[in-house]
């Protein structure tokens, strides 16, 4: 047993023996910055890239530098500053432009962005081949290094990465510790693993609709990519590989087109990224939990499970009462675009006077059981490792309780009878929402062991990653129907596995998703920047 295992372990306790170090304070006043700085490299502007009308999307041959530059601008770029009047402890701070909390299309635990995007382009892309990193503040492209490096991450991802192996343009995902650490700490390594879920995530429902595809790679040779980079790897972890399909490059939209020659370097001669970030904290904290699952989840490239590896860790049947039919999920009213720009935090804001139809909330649930992380280990087809269920407060014609969702048969499965509010609010650490006020709290769960004993300790970045996934598509779908949403960390996980029933399964309750109507004529400011 690897010590993922011990930490799973302690975040599902966490609610109850508090993880090390449990008197950590955050100093606010030595926060790093929300991105990388690169002060010496050359910014490239991105340009615009306009919603097309709809019959034009779908059906393109791969990405183009629009394309790219509005799935970046639309996911982790800036476009508006949150102003708001809400429940959340930030408010006050709101108005300070020291202070201004920027919102983005995709969702980031506490708000911290610490994933940090790379551009590996190689031959037939539209800039000089090298190594940019994306500037979400400044939404361009910083050049790291000039020259093509696709080779080296071609190597990284080793044999058996697949279609991977034949792209010539890759996004590199890695997570800046400290930039989320110095807020949550031990704690940290859950949360920033959900958070590149979520940016994939963003990433895939956006491309879907030009009818491209996102697919991560998750096993890799971590530590050489970290020297690509240029970064120390105690102190960045290197999540995700996602290859992409480029309009004009050889083989695009040909998935069998033989891959390039990986280029192999020793390691003294191989290319690197001499420019540095600079640190804006005067001291950088190491958290010993932190760095113990870092190295444990540490990715090799031989390690990469068979594509049946996780069927063992595949969701339980839903179990419970009679089948509750729900409606047809109704069609998104708003695109893809539309929905991420109005995605937000309710913070407070629900209002139960209003019940939730049951058409939308039948679209979160499907929406998000049909959500998958989607990497090289998940084979297509195969089995789902969520489950879902909801504590209905307030849902037109369905009765308060706890239930269990099949979405094979689009039904619920009464867990628990009776209205939830109390149980909700009783186990929610936080004073920013008010879980009775919501229509309903849908909870996502993974057998997180079972996937560690099924592909080792890296699963634990698959747990989170899958996690983040299904929040970013509730938050999305939220959005599209004009529903307030709220997505939380601070509760007891250990209640609701009791609560559901649970209890000697291995099935883990990993985040609470908010769902409801808010307050009608909130206070708010019209700040859109983009």
């Amino acid at each position: 047993m690897g010590y993922a295992h011990v930490y799973a372990h302690e975040i599902m306790h966490r609610g109850r023996v508090p993880m090390e170090p449990a008197d950590f304070v955050p100093d606010w006043a030595d926060r790093p910055r929300k991105a990388k700085f690169h002060p010496d490299a050359e910014t490239l502007p991105l340009p615009e890239s306009p919603e097309p009308p709809e019959q034009a999307a779908g059906g393109v041959r791969g990405f183009t530098l629009p394309l790219l530059s509005g799935m970046l601008r639309d996911s982790y770029g800036l476009t508006g500053r949150r102003l708001a009047v809400q429940a959340n402890t930030d408010l006050a701070a709101l108005p300070h432009y020291t202070h201004a909390n920027w919102s983005r299309g995709t969702a980031s635990g506490g708000g911290l962005y610490p994933v940090s995007v790379h551009w590996a382009a190689g031959p037939g892309g539209p800039l000089t081949p090298g190594l940019y990193h994306y500037a979400p503040h400044q939404h361009g492209l910083r050049r790291l290094l000039t020259g093509d490096v696709t080779g080296e991450v071609r190597s990284a991802l080793g044999p058996g990465a697949g279609a991977a192996a034949a792209a010539t343009q890759y996004l590199v995902l890695g997570v800046k510790y400290w930039q989320n650490a110095f807020k949550y700490n031990s704690f940290s390594f859950h949360a920033v693993s959900m958070d590149v879920g979520a940016l994939v995530q963003t990433w895939r429902l956006w491309a879907a609709r030009y009818g491209l595809r996102i697919d991560p790679v998750l096993w890799f040779d971590e530590e050489r990519l970290a020297r690509l980079l240029g970064v120390a790897p105690e102190e960045e972890g290197i999540f995700a590989v996602v290859p992409l399909t480029w309009d004009g490059a050889p083989g695009a939209g040909q998935p069998g087109a033989a891959p390039a020659p990986a280029v192999t370097p020793a390691p003294e001669t191989a290319p690197a990224v001499r420019h540095r970030d600079v640190e804006r904290s005067r001291r950088v904290l190491v958290f010993e939990t932190l760095r113990r699952i870092h190295e444990a989840t540490a990715g090799r490239a031989a390690d990469r499970p068979a594509p049946d590896a996780l069927d063992a860790a595949a969701a339980f049947p839903p179990r419970g009462g009679d089948p509750l039919p729900l409606p047809a999920p109704p069609a998104p009213p708003v695109t893809t675009r539309r929905a991420l720009r109005e995605r937000r935090s309710s913070f407070g804001r629900f209002d139960a006077s209003r019940p939730l139809a049951a058409g939308p909330f039948a679209a979160a649930l499907a929406d998000c059981a049909a959500t998958a992380y989607g990497t090289e280990a998940e084979r297509p087809g195969g089995p789902p490792l969520t489950s879902l269920y909801a504590f209905v407060n307030h849902v037109e014609g369905i009765a308060p309780g706890a239930y269990a969702y099949d979405p094979a048969a689009h039904t619920l499965r009464l867990r628990v009878p009776g209205p939830p509010g109390s149980f909700l609010q009783r186990n929610y650490f936080l004073s920013n929402y008010n879980l009775e006020q919501a229509g309903a709290v849908i909870v996502p769960t993974v057998r997180t062991t079972a996937v560690l004993d099924a592909v080792g300790d890296r699963g634990y970045r698959l747990v989170g990653a899958t996690i983040g996934a299904v929040a970013q598509t509730f938050y999305t779908t939220a959005a599209a129907f004009g529903l307030g949403a709220g997505v939380a960390l601070g509760f007891d996980n250990i209640s609701y596995r009791e609560e559901l029933g649970l209890t000697g399964t291995d099935e883990a309750p990993l985040l609470i998703m908010l769902l409801g109507h808010d307050r009608p004529r909130p206070a708010d400011f019209s700040h859109e920047i983009a």
